[in-house]
């Protein structure tokens, strides 16, 4: 009981002021024109043709993203979580180091690298006597995606790996399971929820950012994170913004709402795996 008292300034003066304030807000400018209820910002995103492309992109660069960080972040985790501690430790914290710099600084590093003139364009150059255009197109906001979301995967994913009964393992191996056998039968369904974290802290950032797409997309790439900061900071439009911004949040309710689904068929499946 004590414990729970800790959370009270959070619930009666935080979340009140920080939480359901602003989206009270961004839902009456969604919903109200001249003090009256309308559909007509709802109605306007979905027969505008410059918002739900801008949408399908935000969803296809958060998807392809998650992926990327899993096939990566995976087998990073599982050598980290099969290392001494202290080197892990070590490790990790190599991986944790660029989140130290702030996001935009980290972007816009991509793009003197990725700039026509910068250092992977001239390295191309060198080797294969070609110049590619590098900035400014969907590869390079998925390059910068990737490197900026990349350790919200592999931390879950270790912390998961490495709380993991080995007993299970020996046993299998004990019982003749090869390798293979014993990371589809074993090792990869106990990690599924360090895996459905991961998903969870790369696809829903991914989907929402707007300074990578907006820095490295230089108008061609838009993402809807991007469309909704220019529509309330630069056209002066927070009714579209806003129905868009709660667009995006219904979005990533339901992606939550999948994965988390997703996690309880796995725990209650647990015990079937064998």
């Amino acid at each position: 009981m004590k414990r729970v008292r800790l959370s009270y300034p959070y619930i009666s003066v935080w979340m009140p002021l920080f939480i359901i304030a602003p989206m009270l807000f961004v839902l009456y400018y969604a919903t109200f024109k001249d003090g009256a209820f309308t559909l007509e910002y709802v109605k306007q995103v979905f027969t505008t043709t410059n918002y739900l492309p801008a949408l399908w992109t935000s969803i296809w660069i958060a998807l392809v993203t998650t992926a990327v960080c899993l096939i990566i972040g995976y087998p990073v985790a599982y050598i980290l979580s099969t290392m001494n501690k202290r080197v892990a430790a070590l490790v990790s914290i190599l991986f944790i180091m660029p989140m130290w710099m702030n996001m935009l600084l980290r972007t816009f590093a991509w793009k003197m690298v990725l700039d026509d003139t910068g250092v992977l364009a001239s390295v191309i150059n060198a080797l294969t006597g070609n110049s590619p255009k590098l900035l400014y197109t969907p590869a390079a906001v998925l390059i910068a995606t990737i490197y900026d979301f990349l350790p919200f995967m592999i931390l879950p994913l270790y912390t998961t790996l490495m709380k993991m009964d080995r007993s299970h393992i020996e046993a299998a191996r004990d019982l003749g399971a090869t390798g293979v056998q014993t990371f589809t039968k074993v090792i990869l369904p106990l990690s599924v929820p360090g895996i459905i974290s991961g998903i969870t802290m790369v696809f829903v950032p991914a989907m929402s950012t707007f300074a990578i797409s907006r820095m490295l997309g230089g108008g061609k790439v838009k993402m809807i994170g991007e469309v909704i900061e220019r529509k309330i900071m630069e056209q002066n439009d927070p009714a579209v913004g806003s129905t868009l911004a709660i667009l995006l949040i219904i979005l990533v309710i339901i992606s939550m709402a999948i994965m988390n689904k997703v996690d309880k068929e796995n725990g209650s499946a647990g015990g079937t795996l064998w």
